[in-house]
């Protein structure tokens, strides 16, 4: 999506220039622009399997060092 300016016959450059602004602010490719420049890209479908395989994992653990007695047990956290 671009924005194309033509010279008319017998403008300035500082016009031409005026007019290449004006188009680019109305056409909002600027906005845009500004928009993606920090939009974070989303997590790919095996990277979460791989994390929540991790956590069911370390979730497993942690309940059998539970009942094991080798975690501390600590009071609510309210």
């Amino acid at each position: 999506m671009g924005v194309v300016i033509n010279k008319k016959e017998g403008e300035s450059a500082n016009a031409i220039v005026y007019r290449f602004i004006k188009k680019v602010q109305q056409s909002g490719v600027l906005r845009e622009a500004k928009g993606r420049r920090f939009t974070k890209r989303g997590i790919n479908k095996n990277k979460r399997r791989q994390s929540a395989l991790h956590k069911a994992d370390v979730r497993v653990n942690f309940e059998r060092d539970r009942k094991l007695g080798k975690v501390v047990e600590r009071g609510s956290r309210r």
